[in-house]
């Protein structure tokens, strides 16, 4: 039996499920936060949460195989007062330690642990809030695996790894109709992003980027913290494309980065208008497909890289984390893109790139499916009186997605609700609700968060302040049976429909 199948009919939701793994396999990028008070409890690291995690989404929380490791190092590298992160290659401790002392001002020492290639890196103990944020957001430490194989000292498929790696990049082109030999991996969504970002950079230097649309958080902190800044243009309408054209008029940027559709409100930009605007004024166009997929939209013709996360969707399963970018050919920048890319270290481990690869063989038929499911889910909730907005690309900007829409393609498996009255009702509905609860997206089986309070804790007023309610479900639809998986979000609406008594919020 698969991993994910036992969640399709009898899902990690229950008080008693807090912290397991999702799905049950040592290297879950996914754990069970199973009621609205348990993710403010993650966030503000409480005991009774975080004492029952071993694991999370892999930026976000030290899987304990890599937590073992950073020990290791620590005990043999780390002076008094110091811990230890781990990475994969030197050129990726390098840019840890570099964001480190640009954050920080102190210098970070890396060390060669001897083993795969693996770097360890010390800092002081007393500054980890900013390592572990350098973590979270480039998103190039030692994975799960990784780890594992250096505390056991144990050799690598790396022939095997090799042809999983090309495989999956065949598979990529074929989905995304483009040449293999522009296809480049990485070992999280977030590093691919990081990779344009350091390319496009480093062609067009000391200038800001812009960020066009609400991103998710990462994207916004890599641009904003690394470099001369950015314009960030939070609802990607079309007054801020006329805000934009005006700024390009007057200032050079590096890059122009987007994502369609955005997440977590699925809104898609007018992306004729923007690609045209980065080509007149001779910007890169990074657009980040993740939630639309290869499947349902062809982005390359107007975009000059696509980034995407194949944790997600490609996946499914939710026991590996990759990335890939995929250069356009016809881009103006696509030659020194494509040195800049190439010259980037191959991070993605032997033994992930195997599991992703038997995990995408169905890739494009699971799509499919999941299209078919959001979107009768979809319809449900925009027709139920309790449910205050509906965010999937069906009802947000829809004209602005059907134009890049594949034919036989779909809208995803990404939405969003409001609840009416959410104060109450959005910590009530998800308690009630019989789907897997945890961070992460794109999984076989359905899975929902309260995604600002996740992803915005601790900048509640700023999402709000950009149209994103602290009281947001986000919903990404799994395989289940059709009608089964409506029943489960009918019966946790009843539970709100009547007089409902205060619940605890964030």
């Amino acid at each position: 039996m698969s991993l994910f199948a036992p969640l399709l009919k009898t899902p990690l939701c229950a008080p008693d499920d807090l912290g397991r793994p999702i799905p049950d396999s040592p290297h879950a990028v996914s754990v069970c936060l199973p009621t609205w008070r348990d993710n403010v409890g993650y966030e503000k690291q409480e005991p009774r949460v975080t004492s029952q995690m071993n694991n999370g989404y892999p930026r976000f929380v030290y899987h304990h195989l890599c937590r073992e490791l950073f020990a290791v190092c620590e005990e043999r590298f780390a002076d008094e007062h110091e811990s230890c992160l781990a990475f994969p290659t030197t050129a990726a401790a390098r840019h840890f330690a570099d964001f480190f002392a640009e954050q920080s001002g102190t210098a970070a020492r890396i060390c060669d642990v001897g083993h795969h290639g693996v770097q360890a890196v010390c800092f002081p103990t007393d500054q980890a809030d900013i390592a572990k944020a350098a973590w979270q957001h480039l998103g190039e430490g030692v994975t799960s695996r990784l780890a594992e194989a250096c505390l056991q000292q144990r050799s690598a498929p790396l022939d095997e790894g090799e042809s999983a790696k090309t495989a999956v990049r065949n598979r990529v082109a074929e989905a995304a109709d483009a040449a293999v030999e522009d296809v480049f991996l990485f070992p999280c969504g977030m590093t691919a992003i990081y990779a344009v970002y350091r390319a496009v950079v480093g062609l067009l230097p000391d200038r800001p980027t812009v960020q066009f649309g609400f991103p998710y958080v990462d994207t916004l902190k890599i641009l904003q913290k690394c470099g001369s800044g950015t314009h960030f243009y939070p609802h990607g309408n079309r007054e801020e494309l006329e805000q934009l054209e005006a700024i390009l008029k007057k200032e050079a940027v590096s890059g122009i980065f987007t994502e369609f559709p955005s997440n977590p409100l699925l809104r898609s930009p007018d992306l004729r208008r923007l690609s045209s605007l980065a080509r007149r004024h001779r910007a890169p166009l990074i657009v980040d497909d993740t939630l639309a997929t290869f499947v349902n939209a062809d982005l390359l013709p107007v975009a000059d890289a696509v980034c995407s996360s194949l944790t997600k969707f490609f996946s499914g399963v939710g026991d590996v984390a990759a990335g890939s970018v995929v250069l356009n050919p016809q881009g103006a920048f696509y030659q020194d893109l494509a040195q800049q890319l190439r010259d980037a270290d191959d991070l993605l481990w032997c033994e992930d790139a195997i599991a992703l690869e038997r995990n995408s063989r169905d890739f494009v038929m699971r799509v499919e499916q999941i299209n078919r499911n959001a979107e009768r889910l979809a319809n449900y909730l925009q027709n139920h009186e309790r449910v205050a907005a509906v965010y999937y690309p069906k009802y947000q900007t829809p004209d602005e997605y059907r134009v890049f829409m594949k034919p036989g393609g779909g809208y995803g498996g990404l939405l969003s609700i409001d609840l009416v009255n959410p104060a109450e009702n959005a910590p009530r509905f998800f308690d009630a609700l019989r789907v897997c609860k945890g961070p992460n997206l794109g999984t076989n089986y359905t899975l929902v968060c309260p995604y600002t309070v996740l992803a915005h804790y601790h900048e509640l007023e700023f999402a709000e302040a950009c149209g994103v309610s602290r009281y947001l479900i986000r919903i990404s639809v799994g395989l289940e049976d059709a009608d089964d998986l409506i029943g489960r979000f009918k019966d946790a609406l009843q539970t709100v429909e009547g007089d409902s008594a205060s619940a605890s919020t964030p």
